[in-house]
């Protein structure tokens, strides 16, 4: 795949819903996966041989004044998530500055390491409630998609934030077509 810097970002702004008020519910076992309040990294880690994170981009955008009200950027990190080399999903990470120059956790230096390890290892950040989404992708998140051989039909999604005393950061995953299906065809829990 080729990731060109005019690429970035992929993600677009998402109308994001309890999962007790959006009105089309998914079914199971897709459902569960998108509503399991543990690490979705162990989950997708379960069902593969090799998982591999592949960093699409990242860097320090804004403006976020909805998300961040109080800081005029935000790290941004997009990522795919890879299982036996199918991208099943799209994920994006939005960090305020406050958190982001916190020596403590190097988010910058993480690489092709899944977020995930370090939000659910270290203890340090408290998982929230999770939000959902049912979509159809914008342009470039509809071309990225198509670029991995998948088609682009409305997709779901969730949003969760991760707490730390009284900062937080906001990390969206966007379930691609081809993990949907393989969910479903196979009942994967």
């Amino acid at each position: 795949m080729s990731v060109t810097r005019l690429s970035f970002p992929y993600g677009e702004s998402i109308q994001w819903f309890s999962p007790n008020n959006i009105p089309l519910q998914p079914t199971s076992p897709f459902k569960d996966w998108l509503l399991d309040t543990g690490s979705l990294t162990q989950k997708l880690k379960s069902h593969c041989q090799q998982f591999e994170v592949i960093v699409l981009g990242e860097d320090k955008l804004s403006p976020f004044k909805e998300e961040f009200p109080t800081h005029d950027s935000a790290w941004v990190r997009e990522v795919l998530l890879c299982l036996d080399g199918t991208p099943w999903v799209f994920a994006r990470t939005l960090i305020p500055s406050d958190l982001l120059d916190n020596s403590e956790f190097n988010f910058i230096g993480l690489g092709n390491r899944p977020l995930g390890e370090l939000l659910f290892t270290e203890g340090e950040f408290t998982p929230g409630k999770i939000e959902v989404s049912h979509f159809t992708p914008c342009q470039s998140l509809a071309a990225l998609i198509q670029a991995q051989g998948q088609s682009s039909q409305p997709v779901w999604g969730r949003r969760r934030y991760f707490n730390r005393q009284d900062k937080h950061l906001i990390v969206s995953e966007i379930f691609l077509p081809a993990a949907r299906q393989l969910i479903e065809s196979q009942q994967l829990k």
